[in-house]
C-alpha cells in the first residue's frame, strides 16, 4: 500500500532524523609550553618557610618520589631560592585519581622554570622572548619629576635614568614649576604589553630654569662598551662630583655660616654642611673617586666617612646608620659607602654632606667643579655627525602639558590625561 503524505487523511508522519551530536573541542590555551585544557590547573604562592620538597609532598607526592625528582634535576635548575609571594602552578592529570604531573615556578615576569614530575623527569629554565621598542616622550613639571612621569603614564624608571644622566648638572631637589623634558629611549616588553624595564636612553633634552640641556648617548669606537653622555657641542655632561650623595632626597638644611638657632639663645651657629633628609637605610654614595682617609665614630658625627679625592678636594658624610668602607679603601663615584641613619647629634634621619676645597669647608653648590674629559678632537666630527638625526628627532617632539605623546617605530598614540 502506498501512503500519500501530501493531502491524505493518514495519521502517519515521516520519520524525523535525529540531530547529529557535535562535540566542540575548545581552542587550546597555551601557557608555559602546555595546553592547559589537558590539565587541572592549581596556582598558589610561595609562603614563608616553603621548600620545593615540602611543596611537592603537600600536593600528594610521597617522599621517595620527591627524592627521585630532586636527584634528577639537581644539575638542571636551582630550586632553593624560592621567594615569598611568587606564584607557582601545578598541572594535574584529569584522571579519576588526579596527580600532579608538572610544577612551574615564576620568580619574575620574564623567567620561569618547569619541572616534569612523572614519566621522563626533567627540569628546565625558560626566559620569555623580549621585544625592544623605541619610544619618545615629553613632559612639563608642575610638582616633581616622578609625579610628572606618573601623571603622563610614563615608565617610573625614566625618573632615575634622567637623574643619573643629569646628576652633575641639574639639582633635582630644586626643580622649578615649568621645567620640562623630552626623551628618546628604548623599553623592553614581554608578551608585547608587559614592560620589564628601560633598556637605554638614547637622547634627552631638559629645560631647567629656562636653560636647555641636551644629552646624547655615545660609545667611543676606541673603547667598546664605554658609554657616556655629551651635549650638543660634544662636551661631557659628567663632572668630577655628583650633585648629592643620595638619590631623590630633599635638602633639609643648607650650608649657612650665619645660621641662628633658637635652642642656643638665637646665637649664630654656622652650619658648614648640607643636610639631605632621607629615610633610615637609604644608600649613601661617594660623590667622586677618592681614597677613604677616615671611617670612624664620634659623639657629634655619629658614624661618618671622610674621602680625599685629590690634593684640592675632600668630602665627608655624617650620621650614618652603618659604614660600608674602611680607611684606605679606594672608592669610585657612585659607590655605596654607608647608609642613612640617626647616629651622633641629629634630630632626624639624614646625611650631613661636607665639602672641603684646599683645606677650607665650602658650599659645594657654589663651586665651579672640574669637568670630565671631552670627546677627543679626532672623534668630535664623528660624534656631531652621529647626533645630527637624533637631535632633529628630539627637537621635533612637541611639548604638550595636557597630553602625553608616545611614539614608537611602528605607531603613534596620543593619550589624554
Amino acid at each position: 500500500m502506498t501512503v500519500l503524505w501530501a493531502g491524505c487523511e493518514s495519521s502517519q508522519q515521516p520519520p524525523i532524523a535525529e540531530p547529529e551530536l557535535v562535540v566542540e573541542t575548545p581552542p587550546p590555551v597555551m601557557k608555559y609550553g602546555f595546553n592547559l585544557n589537558d590539565y587541572e590547573v592549581v596556582t598558589k604562592k610561595i609562603r614563608r618557610g616553603d621548600t620545593f620538597g615540602a611543596l611537592l609532598e603537600a600536593h600528594g607526592i610521597d617522599y621517595p618520589q620527591v627524592h627521585t625528582v630532586l636527584t634528577q634535576i639537581k644539575n638542571q635548575i636551582n630550586v632553593r631560592n624560592l621567594q615569598i609571594g611568587k606564584p607557582y602552578t601545578l598541572l594535574y592529570t584529569k584522571d579519576s585519581l588526579p596527580t600532579p604531573k608538572v610544577i612551574i615556578y615564576q620568580p619574575d615576569v620574564a623567567n620561569y622554570w618547569v619541572v616534569q614530575l612523572r614519566d621522563s623527569i626533567y627540569g628546565q629554565t625558560f626566559s620569555k622572548p623580549t621585544k625592544v621598542v623605541e619610544q619618545q616622550a615629553s613632559g612639563t613639571i608642575y610638582s616633581s619629576l616622578y609625579e610628572t612621569m606618573q601623571d603622563n603614564n610614563l615608565n617610573d624608571a625614566l625618573t632615575y635614568y634622567l637623574s643619573d644622566i643629569y646628576a652633575w648638572s641639574i639639582d633635582f631637589f630644586r626643580l622649578q614649576k615649568g621645567d620640562r623634558f623630552k626623551v628618546i629611549y628604548t623599553e623592553k616588553f614581554i608578551d608585547d604589553t608587559v614592560s620589564i624595564g628601560i633598556d637605554r636612553v638614547k637622547a634627552a633634552y631638559f629645560e631647567h630654569k629656562g636653560l636647555p640641556l641636551y644629552a646624547f648617548e655615545f660609545e667611543s669606537p676606541k673603547l667598546p662598551g664605554a658609554v657616556d653622555y655629551f651635549d650638543a657641542t660634544a662636551k661631557n655632561l659628567r663632572r668630577a662630583f655628583l650633585q648629592a650623595p643620595v638619590k631623590f632626597s630633599r635638602i633639609s638644611s643648607r650650608y649657612n655660616l650665619k645660621r641662628r638657632i633658637a635652642y642656643y639663645g638665637n646665637r649664630i651657629r654656622p652650619h658648614k654642611g648640607t643636610d639631605f633628609a632621607a629615610s633610615v637605610g637609604t644608600p649613601i654614595m661617594a660623590t667622586a673617586n677618592g681614597t677613604v682617609v677616615k671611617s670612624s665614630y664620634t659623639r657629634g658625627n655619629g658614624h661618618y666617612v671622610t674621602i680625599k679625592h685629590n690634593n684640592v678636594y675632600s668630602t665627608q658624610y655624617l650620621h650614618m646608620k652603618k659604614r660600608k668602607v674602611r680607611k684606605g679603601d679606594f672608592v669610585q663615584q657612585g659607590d655605596i659607602i654607608g647608609w642613612v641613619g640617626m647616629t651622633g647629634n641629629t634630630s632626624g634621619p639624614h646625611v650631613c654632606y661636607r665639602f672641603w676645597k684646599r683645606g677650607k669647608q665650602v658650599d659645594p653648590f657654589k663651586q665651579k667643579l672640574p669637568e670630565a674629559e671631552p670627546i677627543s678632537a679626532d672623534l668630535k666630527q664623528e660624534y656631531l655627525a652621529y647626533i645630527e638625526p637624533i637631535k632633529y628627532a628630539l627637537d621635533c617632539i612637541a611639548f604638550e602639558p595636557e597630553f602625553t605623546t608616545l611614539k614608537t617605530n611602528n605607531e603613534n598614540a596620543v593619550t589624554q590625561n
